[in-house]
């Protein structure tokens, strides 16, 4: 069982990992040992996941997400099999830990006519310096 927080654990079903072999350097101990972990956890069947925070991670995970509801992530940071699952795991509880946090709410507000003054007043004086800039006719 794996604790995100005192609400939200996963359980042991809704995790999958599949150990492959590392990309990149890393010498003769590259081609023998399957140290990536390719850790997958079943996100859209999780009872323990509130409907929220769901669509939430779902929008965070973003291409990890599979279109049958599963969170895939890759870690092949080190040479160990043992420290890549730690990290996976990590990494996940990090994820839905974030995907907890309800965004606050955006509210619109208007500029103020001072702003507005100012962009306008600005904008007269860069294209006043703009026009500067023209062809000089030249009294010889």
């Amino acid at each position: 069982m794996l604790r995100v927080n005192d609400e939200i654990a996963i359980e042991d079903w809704e995790l999958t990992e599949h150990f492959t072999r590392a990309s990149g350097p890393g010498g003769q101990n590259v081609n023998k040992v399957s140290t990536a972990v390719e850790l997958r956890f079943e996100a859209a069947r999780s009872p323990n996941l509130p409907a929220p925070v769901k669509s939430r991670l779902k929008r965070l995970a973003g291409r990890r997400w599979t279109s049958d509801g599963a969170l895939i992530l890759r870690v092949e940071d080190t040479r160990s099999q043992g420290r890549n699952r730690e990290i996976a795991r990590e990494r996940l509880v990090e994820l839905i830990l974030k995907a907890t946090h309800k965004p606050k709410r955006r509210i619109a507000t208007r500029p103020t006519l001072a702003s507005k003054r100012r962009r306008i007043d600005a904008k007269t004086r860069r294209g006043a310096l703009k026009s500067l800039r023209g062809k000089v006719t030249g009294e010889d």
